[in-house]
């Protein structure tokens, strides 16, 4: 190989390394949130993509109770039932917050979920794609490629969401940058398994989440403290 022909393939070479690396920033941005007080619920930002905090209930609720969690992840699917109940039940009284934090080692089609969710959020549609891709885990968890793609537009179809406009929102630089946001957060206060709950700033116990009385009584002891009236609820036999 000539010398030309050398120079030539090392500049090639550093042009595709180069390609890649910002390929991956783009995919997996990186996000300062050293000043950010990650129990306040986060408002709409350059930092996270103007995508703030998905909020369920009581937006301007003195009790928050938010969840670090993965669509791909097995107990967080577990758990989503119990979630769902109590945060309906609540919701006139506290704020549920749910950030991405996709294990992406594990469950290599979590963070491709949380774009699904971030992107039906664009399109005023994120707590039904939250809790279609929860109901639906088994199906999509193992699908790759234009199989995954086609089951996310499906959901979006189905949750009201025009498949086109889904499709273009997936491509958002917007929905990647939230998500990092998300994880970023997680990373600050050393989440490292999903999912994992605060409520109002507390993490909570396995033993109390994963118990829907005992996750009830946790929720009532905060709105005590903060003069709320809880709601009737009555726990169901689990």
């Amino acid at each position: 190989m000539s010398k030309r022909t050398w120079i030539i393939f090392a500049v090639v070479v550093v042009g595709l390394l180069t390609a890649l690396v910002i390929s991956s920033r783009n995919a997996n941005p990186q996000v300062d949130v050293s000043k950010v007080d990650e129990n306040a619920i986060q408002v709409a930002s350059k930092t996270n993509g103007n995508i703030a905090d998905h909020v369920f209930g009581l937006a301007a609720s003195k009790v928050t109770l938010i969840e670090y969690g993965d669509f791909q992840c097995p107990g967080c699917g577990g758990a989503y039932p119990r979630v769902k109940t109590l945060s309906e039940a609540y919701k006139g009284q506290i704020s549920f917050v749910f950030r991405n934090f996709p294990l992406t080692t594990i469950h290599p089609n979590a963070r491709a979920a949380a774009g699904a969710a971030e992107a039906a959020g664009l399109n005023g549609k994120y707590w039904e794609m939250h809790n279609i891709l929860y109901e639906n885990q088994a199906a999509w968890e193992n699908l790759t490629g234009d199989d995954r793609t086609n089951a996310f537009a499906g959901y979006a179809t189905t949750i009201g969401v025009d498949k086109t406009k889904f499709l273009a929102s997936l491509d958002d630089t917007a929905v990647n940058q939230k998500i990092s946001y998300d994880q970023a957060i997680a990373k600050k206060i050393n989440v490292d398994s999903t999912p994992t709950f605060y409520l109002d700033g507390v993490k909570l116990d396995s033993s109390v989440w994963s118990d829907e009385a005992k996750f009830a009584d946790a929720i009532n002891a905060e709105l005590a403290k903060a003069g709320i009236t809880p709601p009737v609820f009555t726990p169901t036999a689990e």
